[in-house]
């Protein structure tokens, strides 16, 4: 079977899975926080089932002993729509910070609201910072890791933005470690496409960073830990191949947003 029609297929499945589960998760809306969340996880993870049935593409999680089991911020590298599902049957409850344009989406900005996920206006400056940094109290105030990517946006493979200030004002609110994570599910899902490419998503846990570091410390030892490690990743993965920038799942020239 060809890639376009896997890849038309594990589309239409998606849809098909989401618009099934999303049928009893509207009810389902009014049961208790926990009994609802066991639905999210259920999508979550045949997400992961149909991904890998279909299109070829299985996970490799490492270094799961850096898996935090209480109140953390896991700082994630963003470039498929694969880390938006997976942390949801990974983490125990996990908050994930969203951009507050998916709030408004039907079914899932309810699905979202009910299980307390951070919603955030990327373009609101400081007031958008204090909500974030509310949020986020309330989510370690409950035992809840918070999910963040850095870079505010899916960035494709070989590409970089500049780290946003988000993760450095819940580091200095939340006196919690930071746990970095790099992955290359660009290369299996690439960003703005449809298609789904047969291999495995390797996803790194990296070691935590702790609480208290002066803020330039922190930024500065978080980007340059994601950075070497995702360099590191992608050679181990593919070689020069990592670095050609007329690979079409790896090229830095095509840039992020």
């Amino acid at each position: 079977m060809g890639n376009t029609l896997r890849s038309a297929l594990c589309t239409v499945a998606f849809y098909t899975w989401g618009v099934m589960i999303g049928t009893v998760m509207v009810p389902a809306l009014l049961l208790p926080r926990p009994l609802f969340r066991q639905f999210v996880i259920t999508w979550s993870a045949g997400n992961g089932v149909l991904l890998r049935i279909i299109a070829g593409v299985r996970s490799e999680i490492r270094n799961r002993q850096y898996r935090p089991s209480g109140p953390a911020i896991i700082a994630s590298k963003h470039q498929s729509e694969w880390e938006a599902h997976v942390f949801l049957h990974e983490l125990d409850d996990p908050a994930y910070v969203i951009k507050k344009e998916l709030s408004y989406v039907p079914g899932y900005g309810w699905f979202s609201a009910k299980v307390n996920m951070i919603f955030v206006d990327r373009h609101g400056g400081a007031k958008s910072l204090r909500a974030l940094v509310k949020g986020a109290q309330k989510a370690v105030a409950r035992g809840r890791p918070v999910v963040i990517f850095p870079e505010g946006t899916r960035v494709r493979p070989g590409a970089k933005l500049p780290y946003r200030p988000g993760v450095a004002a819940l580091y200095a609110a939340l006196d919690v470690p930071v746990v970095p994570v790099v992955l290359n599910s660009g290369m299996h899902w690439p960003k703005g496409s449809f298609r789904r490419y047969p291999g495995t998503i390797v996803m790194e846990y990296l070691p935590p960073i702790p609480a208290g570091l002066p803020r330039r410390e922190f930024m500065e030892r978080l980007e340059s830990t994601m950075e070497e490690a995702s360099h590191r990743l992608f050679a181990e993965l593919y070689g020069a191949q990592a670095e050609d920038p007329a690979h079409p799942r790896s090229t830095a020239a095509a840039g992020g947003g």
